[in-house]
């Protein structure tokens, strides 16, 4: 799957590069862009997501603005096609930063977000996928964690044309995953974070180490001490790995347009676009 994933992004891309081209926030341009991600059943977010232990899709997300500091997420949501309008509507139209479960569902549809039957995010490949592993699970003890196993968390980082940045992140976490098991994904500071004066950060990967260092507000503070994100990326993927046997991937970006992208998994699609590549007409 790995052209399916490649094309996912650039169409992703394209995406939140249109928002942005109109003058639109990085707010919007993140929000766009990984409901494309959700959208497309490649991903581990929205709509062919990993399954859980009894066969359900929950679905975690946060967004985040730079610029105010202000952040909607959503955990362990089971009948939203695209969590991050959710959380979107959460930072935009709530006091509060985070709901969950049926409370999150509930303030969706008050908002006008439609609710779907759970089954309708749940496809075959996933079935099988999850059938396959709980079949062997007993025997050979799989590590559940290992780098090889795709996690497939979907995010984006953007800066626009005012300076700001922001930052999304959305998963359906792991396969065979606890009911009611919370990720980094959706967790300010942890796997998601936009700060103006620091960075933007989103991560994928495993997400309980992730969790334990906070990564992405402790790559967002190593590019706030001067440091390029380029290197700081890295430095993260490092971290994660040496400190307590982590693997995953990160891309960060600040509000000078200079970004990073790291990972210590086999695989990890990404694309990205800047205002140089579009007046030379380069895709990356």
């Amino acid at each position: 799957m790995v052209e399916a994933h490649l094309n996912g992004v650039r169409r992703a891309m394209a995406a939140g590069w249109q928002v942005l081209s109109r003058g639109a926030d990085a707010l919007d341009a993140v929000e766009e862009t990984v409901v494309v991600l959700e959208d497309d059943e490649t991903f581990d977010a929205g709509r062919g997501s990993f399954l859980n232990r009894d066969g359900k899709v929950q679905l975690d997300a946060l967004i985040m603005d730079g610029a105010t500091l202000r952040a909607g997420g959503v955990g362990c949501v089971e009948h939203l096609r695209n969590p991050v309008r959710a959380a979107r509507k959460i930072l935009s139209e709530s006091s509060h930063v985070y709901f969950v479960g049926e409370g999150a569902e509930k303030f969706a549809a008050q908002h006008g977000i439609p609710l779907c039957k759970n089954e309708d995010l749940v496809i075959a490949r996933e079935v099988e996928r999850l059938r396959e592993f709980q079949a062997h699970a007993a025997e050979q003890k799989p590590n559940l964690f290992a780098p090889a196993i795709s996690h497939d968390t979907v995010g984006a980082v953007a800066l626009d044309r005012h300076g700001n940045i922001a930052a999304a992140t959305s998963t359906g976490g792991t396969l065979n995953k606890a009911p009611g098991r919370l990720g980094d994904s959706s967790l300010i500071g942890c796997g998601c974070y936009a700060d103006n004066k620091t960075a933007a950060a989103s991560t994928t990967g495993w997400g309980e180490p992730i969790m334990k260092l906070v990564l992405a507000k402790w790559a967002a503070d190593r590019v706030a001490s001067g440091n390029l994100p380029e290197w700081v990326a890295a430095e993260a993927i490092h971290y994660l790995q040496s400190r307590v046997q982590g693997h995953g991937g990160m891309i960060l970006l600040d509000a000078r347009g200079r970004f990073g992208i790291a990972h210590n998994t086999p695989r990890m699609a990404w694309a990205v676009k800047t205002s140089a590549d579009e007046s030379s007409g380069i895709e990356r």
